[in-house]
């Protein structure tokens, strides 16, 4: 199985969109600070979580959301 997350930053104005196999270890990372990218915007809350067959799939659904109207879709979720 493959998941595709979306996470909010707390303290800023940022949303972060990946794809792992455990998004639970994947999270705690993003959250601790072991991830570069998202650091400098921890803690996070997490919006989204979807499950997908394979990594094609998920793949697919995370370029949408990291797109404009897929970024627009998780904000009204928040």
């Amino acid at each position: 199985m493959f998941y595709v997350y979306a996470i909010s930053s707390i303290a800023k104005n940022y949303i972060y969109v990946g794809l792992t196999a455990d998004y639970e270890e994947r999270i705690n990372r993003h959250n601790k600070g072991y991830e570069r990218t998202t650091r400098p915007y921890k803690p996070f809350t997490t919006i989204l979580i979807e499950e997908f067959a394979n990594r094609s799939e998920a793949r697919k659904r995370e370029k949408y959301l990291k797109s404009g109207i897929g970024k627009e879709f998780l904000k009204r979720l928040l």
